[in-house]
């Protein structure tokens, strides 16, 4: 019986895991349903999603991981335990090999949580690598070569930009902003100028449907529904494309600064070769209109999405466990 190698995304907003030989294999939200009298797991993933803001008070449901940080330890073993059995089946001879992404800028103590959590759930050995680095490889930057790639990974709860080199983070920067944070400005705006209140799933809903990072010159058009904050009933309101831009602009203008931070604090020779090549978009937040086109025009970079940005980290994590031994000289230990 074959180990069976296993790459993990870990994310604020959703989970995915690589297998080597099958690619991504799972997608999941990472969001936990809790029954609140016996702190029993109802449901996980997507069918706790679909739980999110329509339960009685004796269900819970949680996303167990704040800004790409455990922060409720015990749920995230047990979330983590369920994808993993999903993968590999209940009936294992040998235990999986892990490597799971995580944020740039944890602490010694953050990546013992996640490494242990790890362990707990059932994997034989457990690695950790930075989320920018593990974006470079799965997108297909030549991460190896002494060759300045700068990504910036935009998540459901963290952005993260680096400069990526002969197999190690050079310089980095990382906003606790992101999807999620989108979603909540899109959410406070609505409530603001209409007096009508909207749950997060609407906002995101939005964000996708009509968002836009800058002006479009057809203007897009969608019906919000949501419950007036005076009357205490359900209403409608027209939202347009340029008040979803105007929303958004202040989180998006924090990304912007993560990736302005990173290129002013490159070396000369390596920010020489990111002028030439250009910067790669990964995560969820990479599929957001013309956010390309902002970030190109405020920092005179090229910016461009990377092919399905969503699942990068996720492949970065797989292909990084097949070449532990020659990533490990740059990478920090867990302990």
């Amino acid at each position: 019986m074959l180990t069976r190698y296993i790459g993990i995304d870990l994310g604020t907003v959703n989970v995915l895991v690589h297998e080597r030989g099958r690619g991504i294999v799972l997608k999941e939200p990472s969001v936990v349903a809790i029954s609140v009298n016996d702190n029993r797991i109802v449901a996980v993933g997507q069918e706790a999603l679909e739980m999110l803001g329509r339960t009685p008070d004796t269900i819970e449901v949680a996303r167990p991981l704040k800004d790409g940080v455990i922060a409720d330890y015990v749920v995230t073993e047990a979330m983590l335990r369920y994808f993993i059995q999903k993968v590999c089946g209940r009936m294992r001879i040998r235990k999986p090999e892990v490597m799971i992404s995580v944020p740039v800028g944890v602490t010694s103590v953050e990546s013992r949580a996640v490494h242990d959590a790890a362990i707990q759930a059932g994997a034989g050995e457990a690695f950790l690598i930075p989320e920018p680095l593990a974006a470079a490889i799965g997108a297909g930057l030549p991460v190896a070569t002494p060759t300045g790639n700068m990504v910036i990974n935009l998540g459901g709860g963290t952005t993260e930009a680096a400069i990526v080199s002969v197999n190690g983070i050079v310089q980095w920067s990382s906003v606790r902003v992101g999807g999620n944070k989108v979603d909540e400005a899109i959410a406070s705006y609505v409530r603001r100028k209409y007096n009508l209140l909207v749950g997060e799933r609407t906002a995101e809903e939005i964000k996708m449907t009509i968002g836009s990072a800058v002006p479009l010159e057809d203007e897009l058009i969608m019906e919000v529904r949501g419950r007036d904050q005076v009357a205490g009933l359900p209403r409608t309101v027209k939202l347009t494309s340029t008040e979803v831009t105007e929303a958004m602009a202040e989180p998006l203008a924090a990304i912007v600064g993560a990736a302005k931070e990173v290129l002013e604090k490159t070396p000369p020779e390596l920010a020489a070769d990111v002028i030439d090549r250009g910067a790669v978009m990964t995560g969820g937040g990479a599929l957001l209109r013309n956010l390309d086109r902002l970030l190109t025009d405020e920092t005179g970079i090229a910016f461009y999405p990377a092919d399905d940005p969503i699942g990068c980290c996720a492949r970065g994590a797989g292909r990084a466990l097949e070449h532990y031994d020659i990533l490990k000289r740059t990478m920090r230990p867990v302990y």
